[in-house]
């Protein structure tokens, strides 16, 4: 088994990206093996490393479907619902909190009363 070339950060040669980069192009690595990887120096816990796919053997991203575009606005929505009060939220429950923030906090939803 050959080694992986492995370049510096910022030194990759055309024609190699990142699945980050491949996605900004609209493609995907489309069941290719890793073909090099990108290190990036670190003082500390040793170097950062990016794997590295050919762009001329990527394939385009699929087009989402119906069902699937169905099933991520589900998946959103369970997100934004309180389990506790069962309304939405308006944005996503943090994993913290567990509910909405009237509900983690009941007391500061209260109105402040002027004495």
């Amino acid at each position: 088994m050959a080694a992986l070339p492995v370049f510096r950060w910022h030194l990759a040669p055309d024609g190699y990206a990142t699945r980050r980069q491949l996605r900004a192009r609209g493609l995907r690595p489309g069941g290719q093996g890793v073909a090099a990887q990108l290190e990036r120096p670190r003082r500390r816990r040793g170097p950062l490393v990016a794997y590295l796919y050919r762009v001329d053997a990527a394939k385009p991203v699929r087009p989402m479907t119906p069902g699937k575009w169905a099933a991520l606005a589900k998946a959103n929505a369970a997100r934004r619902t309180c389990p506790e009060c069962r309304r939405d939220a308006g944005y996503v429950i943090p994993p913290s909190l567990g509910t909405c923030a009237p509900c983690a906090f009941p007391d500061l939803s209260e109105p402040l009363r002027s004495s």
